[in-house]
């Protein structure tokens, strides 16, 4: 089942990417108390992630951040390696913190997996853009499979 606006995020252990490496992180307790923005991509490195969806919320990070968000998170079913990687190529710096799912943990309880295997690519995050407040999501919109529409940095700036 796929986890809907009211629902409570899955506390499950999740990977940041820190420039001194990965860190460890409990999704309950990194959500409590603040409203937040999370967005995540199928693959690190992969073409609409890398030109459009990723740049799109390091560009708007002041403007999402100015109405009210405490931070914005990119998730992807990469490890941390990847993820920190991808920030330092994407020169990605304080607007966004880069979250990895590596064992799927997060994106499986949500219900929010995308089945690529056939394509070389396994199982990923769907694309999508949630708002949380105290790991409640307010907001959620989850792209089709192939489509970049209603999970952008524009598109939540819209809903928030």
């Amino acid at each position: 089942m796929t986890i809907a606006v009211g629902a409570s995020l899955p506390d499950v252990v999740l990977h940041r990417a820190t420039p001194d490496g990965p860190e460890a992180v409990q999704s309950k307790d990194l959500f409590a108390g603040r409203k937040v923005v999370l967005f995540a991509v199928p693959g690190a490195f992969t073409p609409t992630c890398s030109i459009k969806h990723l740049p799109g919320f390091i560009n708007k990070a002041e403007e999402i951040t100015a109405k009210g968000v405490d931070e914005i998170f990119c998730l992807a079913t990469n490890d941390a390696f990847v993820m920190q990687a991808w920030a330092k190529s994407e020169n990605v710096g304080d607007a966004v913190t880069m979250l990895a799912d590596g064992d799927l943990n997060f994106t499986n309880a949500t219900g929010l997996k995308l089945d690529l295997r056939g394509k070389g690519l396994g199982e990923r995050a769907n694309r999508y853009v949630m708002v949380v407040d105290d790991n409640t999501v307010t907001h959620l919109a989850v792209e089709e499979p192939g489509a970049f529409e209603v999970s952008s940095a524009e598109a939540v700036l819209g809903a928030l």
